[in-house]
């Protein structure tokens, strides 16, 4: 069933439904009707030769030039031309996708002058899978997401590139064999067609969905862990959690716990420590963390996407027009910042872990570099080389870009968001953590091979899935191949829905306080 867009209850999931999925969109009659009611309000306010920016003036620094009739009728055409500036590799169709389903949310809200065959034509792209090529890079996430909104804006006039049924094509090609009618741009339509930072958010919104995701395998994995480092289990009890009160850790507890329920750890029988190290035991605080800043910044990018990013804003209500900088970037780059910083950070707590398994002195009679021959063979030795090159990797992503403006436009924008530079490095983030994750889980896999003792039902299931998928290293052999399965495996989530399936999902509540 398709997905009505309105302007409000644009939630992340149902952006991925549509950008990866292809879920279907349609738009809210009451949204048409708003559209139009604000273009008619707009045309009058044109031919009474009202200024507005945008509209009959130019742009930026040239906001203060007023364009004669002609000019009017031209400018569009011309705005789209200049601002399609970007560079290089054409962005992930989903993030393109995710950026016209935002657009046309705020379009829904009856507040951007477009016509309704503007609208209307990106949704009719998106159901008929015409997806614009559009350059990833370009943008400094300021008058919105210019460059590449640009590149969209393109196929509206019949021209740019497309995607279309696993092809390359010119966009009036592309249109043309979907049977898409090609709209032309008429006074604002182009301004209101890309004046958002709609790309960075859509990229932000998949990146959130993928972050969290990524988070519950984070805390599988470490339960496997715990268990071939025979934890002492004390520090995951919930009610340790609750009373400090931070509700990622409270969460994170039940997860570890909800994987390790079952366990021979669990009969206070085993010999443990009295207090493990902290890779170990503040693992719920810090991934715990990690899900407080993820749903933090998933807060701030569901108001984006459903909020009004445009410039300037029409209110048909009071017959006014408002220019302002409601498509500034900030209030989605610099959450999104501590979200790619969070899963950096559940990275290196994840490696340290990897250390504890592979180190002789640490792991509690496990085999030194998780192998029976060391000396002849090497283990799993260079895997932690691996993690460690992709955890530099990600703290050198993961400093801020919302404090990296540079100014543009002759000075008229003079502070920016740099918000595209996040939603890149972010995509890479998380690329580097599903193969830390993955190496996590391979080492925890051969560790638990060797302990002879009931291990939790989660764990147990997670250690089925990764050896359908990777043999046990008996003896040394090329390791690539294993690390970019299990990258692979955490990318796919194969381990977390083989888990769940097991234990239930990792984010609902639980009672259980413990084993």
């Amino acid at each position: 069933m398709a997905i009505t867009l309105d302007g409000s209850g644009l939630s992340v999931e149902k952006l991925v439904q549509i950008a990866r999925h292809a879920e279907k969109v349609s738009l809210h009659p009451e949204a048409a009707q708003r559209i139009q009611t604000c273009r008619a309000m707009l045309e009058k306010k044109i031919q009474a030769r009202e200024i507005m920016y945008g509209v009959n003036t130019g742009i930026g620094e040239f906001s203060e030039v007023v364009l004669d009739d002609e000019q009017v009728k031209q400018f569009q055409k011309y705005l789209i031309y200049n601002h399609a500036a970007g560079i290089g590799d054409p962005a992930p169709i989903e993030y393109v996708r995710g950026a016209m389903v935002g657009r046309i949310n705020v379009h829904a809200h009856g507040k951007s002058g477009c016509r309704l065959e503007i609208t209307q034509t990106l949704i009719e792209m998106l159901n008929k899978g015409v997806t614009p090529v559009v350059c990833q890079k370009g943008s400094v996430g300021a008058c919105g997401d210019l460059a590449p909104m640009s590149q969209i804006a393109l196929l509206l006039m019949g021209e740019g590139e497309a995607y279309y049924q696993g092809e390359r094509l010119p966009g009036k090609t592309a249109l043309d064999r979907a049977g898409i009618p090609i709209p032309g741009l008429k006074a604002r339509d182009g301004l209101a067609a890309i004046n958002g930072s709609n790309l960075l958010t859509a990229m932000s919104a998949i990146h959130l969905h993928d972050m969290n995701r990524w988070l519950k395998q984070a805390e599988i994995a470490c339960a496997m862990t715990l268990e071939a480092l025979l934890a002492n289990l004390k520090p995951y009890d919930v009610r340790l959690h609750e009373v400090r009160g931070f509700p990622g850790a409270v969460r994170c507890s039940r997860a570890l716990m909800k994987c390790i329920q079952g366990s021979d750890l669990c009969t206070g029988k085993m010999k443990c420590k009295v207090q493990d190290a902290y890779s170990m035991r503040s693992s719920p605080q810090v991934i715990g963390a990690a899900h407080d800043a993820v749903a933090w910044a998933r807060k701030q990018v569901e108001i984006e996407l459903n909020g009004v990013g445009d410039n300037p804003i029409f209110f048909p209500e009071y017959q006014l027009t408002l220019t302002g900088a409601n498509f500034q970037g900030t209030p989605v780059s610099l959450p999104m910042d501590i979200a790619g910083a969070a899963v950096t950070t559940v990275c290196v707590l994840s490696e340290r872990r990897l250390n504890r398994m592979t180190n002789p002195a640490l792991s509690v009679g496990l085999p030194a570099f998780l192998t029976r021959g060391a000396g002849m063979f090497s283990g799993m030795m260079l895997s932690q080389y691996t993690a460690d090159m992709m955890i530099v990797e990600n703290r050198i992503l993961s400093v801020p870009a919302c404090t990296q403006s540079i100014p543009a436009a002759a000075d008229q924008e003079d502070f920016v968001s740099m918000g595209m530079n996040t939603a890149i490095k972010n995509h890479h983030i998380l690329d580097n953590a599903c193969g830390v994750l993955g190496i996590e889980f391979m080492a925890a896999a051969q560790a638990l091979d060797f302990r002879e003792f009931q291990h939790g039902r989660g764990v147990e299931r997670a250690r089925q899935v990764v050896r359908e998928h990777v043999e046990h290293l008996d003896e040394d052999r090329p390791l690539y191949p294993d690390h970019t399965k299990m990258k692979e495996l955490v990318r796919a989530c194969t381990i977390l829905e083989a888990v769940e399936a097991e234990v239930g999902s990792l984010e609902e509540a639980t009672e259980a306080t413990g084993c």
